[in-house]
């Protein structure tokens, strides 16, 4: 959409900043494998072992898979792993499991016909073994063709991520293969409502630590990781020992992609960047999310997202629409057992607690309006308008199209 900033504030405009594209994608994902960050190369690591099974992630990240498991795979076929021995699993957390269709989007045809390929499903207990808890109380019950294959592989790409800090490593293992009881708990309010557990927050973050945990006790052995740039390019490629690979990944993501404001802004207008995530109000969260760290206590954030399927799914609907503040929302799950998709809900109202949170979500029917916390506009130009006479005249405000994948920091 189009939309006209009015006058008054000082606004500006925050674009992710995207490190160059890789000339040669293959040669650089050849090369980071052959000669990894830690660790043994995976050819070296993988003579002896009878069976792999490599973490992969679903369709709802646009993680390259079909450039980065040809090299991988050539490597474990030449140390003696065969074909039918390496189990390919879709990481899809909670969410629904592929479909042929988007398996073939995933992996592509040739990979998919040569290959054992399984969904993991989080709700089936006997597909999991169970680990024991981790330090911080976590049961630990990952998938059982993982546990049980001789080399744990997990390929994923490094992002901002709304708790765990930065995406990619240990989280194509938990939540990616976990069971159920497993991912409510890392969702629950016990890590959720740690301060820590944020955007781009690494150090110190208990929900990571919880992670690497639970992947050291899965028998996590090699990653390949992945920074996406402009157009979906490959930017860089981090392989080898799971923990220094991925610290090594968080560490460019940092350095080449962070937008960094001197001072809090006012206020700020975010998105959700479009499709997909824009789809939903659920997913329209993260723009908030990501917005709020930049954004001085008790400003506004406004969110512009189209929402053309509504509020979310049935059990996060249902939750906003039961909830009638959000410090009542957040005292009550406290009381009860964590349910499917809360978590998402708590991280708006943690929100909604340190700012005022304006919206223009036209997919979301009227009827959710008034439980959204905050204040709701029927056009995207008057949620502008409202913006700009609340503000200080000449005060900062930041715009923010691509909403989440904009990484943006206040130096402190």
């Amino acid at each position: 959409m189009e939309a006209e900033l009015p006058p008054g504030p000082a606004w500006q405009v925050l674009e992710p900043r995207y490190a160059e594209p890789l000339a040669d994608e293959r040669a650089a994902i050849e090369q980071a494998i052959d000669f990894p960050i830690a660790g043994p190369a995976l050819e070296e690591l993988s003579r002896g072992r009878a069976s792999a099974a490599i973490s992969v992630c679903d369709i709802t990240r646009p993680a390259p898979n079909r450039l980065t498991l040809p090299p991988l795979l050539e490597r474990l076929e030449r140390a003696g792993i065969p074909r039918e021995r390496t189990t390919i699993l879709i990481a899809t957390g909670l969410h629904r499991p592929a479909t042929d269709a988007e398996l073939e989007e995933i992996l592509g045809r040739e990979i998919l016909s040569r290959y054992p390929v399984v969904n993991h499903n989080a709700r089936q207990r006997e597909d999991h073994v169970y680990l024991g808890d981790a330090s911080r109380g976590t049961p630990v019950w990952i998938d059982r063709r993982y546990v049980e294959a001789d080399l744990h592989i997990t390929l994923g790409f490094v992002e901002q991520h709304l708790m765990a800090g930065f995406s990619g490593g240990r989280k194509l293992i938990a939540p990616g293969l976990a069971g159920e009881e497993t991912i409510r708990h890392l969702h629950s309010p016990r890590f959720m409502r740690e301060p820590r557990a944020r955007e781009g927050s690494f150090e110190q973050n208990p929900l990571h630590e919880e992670l690497l945990e639970i992947a050291k006790m899965a028998g996590h052995d090699f990653i390949v990781d992945v920074v996406l740039g402009r157009g979906r390019k490959i930017t860089a490629v981090f392989a080898g020992e799971p923990r220094a690979a991925h610290a090594a990944g968080v560490a460019f993501v940092r350095e080449k992609t962070t937008a960094w404001l001197p001072s809090p802004v006012e206020a700020a207008v975010t998105t959700a960047a479009g499709y997909p995530l824009d789809l939903t109000f659920y997913q329209a969260v993260k723009g908030v999310t990501a917005a709020s760290h930049i954004v001085r206590p008790g400003g506004i954030i406004l969110v512009l997202a189209a929402c053309d399927e509504g509020a979310g799914a049935g059990e996060f609907s249902r939750l906003l629409m039961e909830s009638a503040d959000a410090e009542t929302f957040l005292r009550e799950i406290a009381e009860r057992p964590v349910t499917i998709d809360q978590w998402q809900l708590e991280k708006l109202a943690l929100t909604a607690l340190s700012h005022r949170i304006w919206y223009y979500t036209p997919g979301v029917p009227a009827e959710y309006h008034p439980r959204l916390w905050g204040r709701s506009f029927s056009t995207a130009a008057a949620a502008l308008e409202a913006l700009a006479s609340e503000v200080p005249r000449g005060a900062p405000v930041a715009v923010i199209p691509e909403g989440p994948y904009v990484f943006a920091q206040v130096r402190s």
